[in-house]
């Protein structure tokens, strides 16, 4: 694309690298998932630049620990949520009082076996999109106050080149009646991040919330609890004979760094709907196993189908 963002860091970039001189006093910040891997990290650099930041988790023992760890360097506070279970993600819309200038929708699952919710919802749909689409529209009026007080507020939605493996699959979206594939309903979601960073942009932007998606990396982490390192050989193994790159770890510090970018960056003020990698725009395609940005995750009328089926299904 012409207007194509590119930034003065890349993939070997820290998170504390890209925040480096930003004030962030007054600012306050949600970081899901914040209790391991890329969280604890995109927390400490939120924190370290002055936000007061909440570390929002489904285990709080774990984040009890991180915050603790924090702490000594930075003042952050851990609160209940399970993404997965609609009523934690009210009440915990409901506790929030106050403006929310930034929310990093950082916490997933990656490739479970087929599990559902309580509600029937396949869970990686659940957990990845669905819970993060009723926090954030749940915190839609803290982050437009934000926005009035500071001139804008900024929503992060963590994605994965996954996203290539499928598109939002609107006539089954559940695995109700095709067969379940792992792989397949990750991809789903993750593409369902990017679209619905398209969709709030577009219906946000005026109120001052711009909201962009982005590909950490390839991160040792708990998110590939479900993944065996058989799994993994395979893939890379895959990646290799289709041409791609090899598969390179990045640390929790520079896969949290594109995060970060997204959720601080002067650069990034005013940009919205669009899908970064290694602190740059990604390009528009399938490029490889691992980069690039498919068509159909930046599609406006899959954006705006998902918003509404969404709606209709935690109202449902």
């Amino acid at each position: 694309m012409s207007d194509r963002i590119t930034t003065p860091f890349g993939a070997e970039s820290t998170a504390a690298e890209v925040i480096a001189g930003t004030d962030l006093t007054g600012r306050r910040a949600i970081v899901t998932g914040g209790a391991s891997g890329i969280g604890i990290e995109t927390a400490r650099a939120l924190a370290g630049a002055g936000a007061e930041v909440t570390l929002a988790v489904r285990d709080v023992a774990a984040g009890e620990r991180v915050a603790a760890e924090l702490k000594a360097e930075v003042a952050v506070q851990v609160r209940r949520l399970d993404l997965a279970e609609p009523a934690s993600v009210a009440g915990f819309v409901a506790d929030w009082a106050g403006p929310l200038d930034i929310l990093v929708n950082n916490a997933g699952v990656m490739a479970s076996p087929p599990r559902r919710t309580s509600q029937g919802f396949e869970l990686q749909f659940a957990t990845n999109h669905l819970g993060h689409f009723a926090l954030a529209t749940g915190l839609h009026p803290a982050l437009a106050a934000a926005a009035a007080a500071t001139g804008e507020a900024r929503v992060v939605s963590v994605s994965s080149s996954a996203h290539h493996r499928s598109p939002v699959v609107f006539d089954d979206i559940h695995f109700e009646r095709r067969p379940y594939e792992p792989w397949s309903a990750y991809g789903q979601s993750k593409t369902a991040n990017v679209l619905f960073a398209v969709e709030a942009t577009r219906r946000w932007a005026g109120d001052g919330i711009t909201v962009n998606a982005l590909m950490p990396g390839g991160i040792r982490t708990n998110l590939q609890r479900y993944v065996t390192e058989e799994e993994l050989a395979r893939l890379r193994a895959a990646a290799g004979a289709e041409g791609g790159p090899r598969l390179r770890w990045k640390t929790p510090e520079q896969g949290a760094a594109t995060s970060v970018l997204l959720a601080t960056s002067p650069l990034l003020a005013g940009i919205g709907g669009r899908y970064f990698e290694d602190c740059h725009e990604a390009e528009v395609g399938a490029l490889s196993a691992r980069h690039g940005v498919a068509a159909h995750a930046l599609d406006p009328e899959a954006a705006a189908r998902l918003w509404d089926v969404s709606v209709a299904t935690l109202a449902g």
